[in-house]
């Protein structure tokens, strides 16, 4: 998976990133579920404001060759995944535990466990947790350039400009 240590090296590293680590593990627990095998990719998308901006996701699958990706992502309650766009990848949301107030191409609204999402390319989204949550996301392989964040501080995918 490529795309996955692009974006591993892109990820927290060190001690905030251990502790967002166990404390998604504990929250796991308490709901009795468990990942796959997987490294933790632990993101606050260059911020440095993880509790307000950022996300774990657990990379499942990214098949270039077979076109899909499968991926879980967990927020904590207010933390959000930032406003951005993809302009190849299509996503289907589909929400595992909690509740995530979730804005696709301007409208907002709370989505609640088993709900589902379509998300075509090129419309913004974004979505934040309404106390934690689980998502999985299922779509088109995952491309970290295929990233466009609204927040032009954010300094990768898309908006990378080195």
């Amino acid at each position: 998976m490529d795309e996955l240590n692009k974006a591993l090296d892109i990820g927290m590293v060190g001690e905030l990133r251990d502790r967002a680590i166990e404390e998604f593990k504990g929250r796991l627990a308490q709901w009795g579920m468990t990942m796959p095998p997987a490294e933790m990719l632990v993101e606050d998308f260059g911020l440095g404001d993880f509790p307000h901006v950022g996300l774990i996701e657990c990379w499942v699958a990214n098949e270039m060759q077979a076109g899909y990706c499968g991926k879980f992502l967990y927020v904590a309650d207010g933390q959000a995944c930032p406003m951005h766009h993809h302009k190849t990848k299509h996503e289907t949301f589909y929400i595992v535990h909690g509740n995530v107030s979730m804005t696709l191409d301007g409208q907002t609204r709370i989505m609640k466990p088993g709900e589902v999402l379509p998300v075509p390319p090129g419309k913004p989204h974004t979505f934040k947790g309404v106390g934690p949550a689980l998502l999985l996301e299922v779509s088109k392989p995952c491309f970290v350039d295929d990233n466009f964040f609204a927040d032009t501080r954010i300094p990768y995918g898309g908006n990378y400009k080195g």
